[in-house]
């Protein structure tokens, strides 16, 4: 039996290129928000499950540590949902010449960044309630 062709490993791959990075990026963004998402579990059962179950969740997720968590997720979500815009214009066909993948890859960290500085002033601030 003739051996079967195998796929080159990852590190024939230029990883300094805009494209690769910007998306291996975006898999990874997602693969974080899905274990965060195991902590919104955890905080919406404890909504449900009364306010006894609520006040020691909140105090559990209130610590310094969730806090860094939290601005960790944010950080990652903003990434994520200026990536997937990016991969939305790439599905109309549009946006895929060279120069026009390297703006976009930038656009999506820049719009990321000012996102993140956005909604993580908007909840240090205090004022979200």
């Amino acid at each position: 039996m003739a051996e079967r062709p195998t796929s080159p490993h990852l590190s024939v791959y230029r990883m300094h290129r805009y494209t690769l990075l910007t998306s291996v990026l975006n898999r990874a963004t997602g693969l974080v928000l899905a274990l965060g998402l195991i902590v919104l579990v955890y905080w919406l059962m404890a909504v449900a499950g009364g306010p006894l179950t609520y006040a020691h969740a909140s105090a559990l997720l209130g610590r310094g540590i969730f806090k860094i968590l939290w601005l960790a997720l944010l950080a990652v979500f903003a990434y994520h949902l200026c990536a997937g815009l990016r991969h939305l214009v790439w599905d109309s066909g549009r946006g895929l010449e060279r120069a026009q993948s390297r703006a976009s890859a930038y656009l999506v960290l820049i719009g990321s960044a000012v996102l993140f500085a956005a909604l993580a002033a908007w909840l240090l601030a205090g004022r979200h309630a």
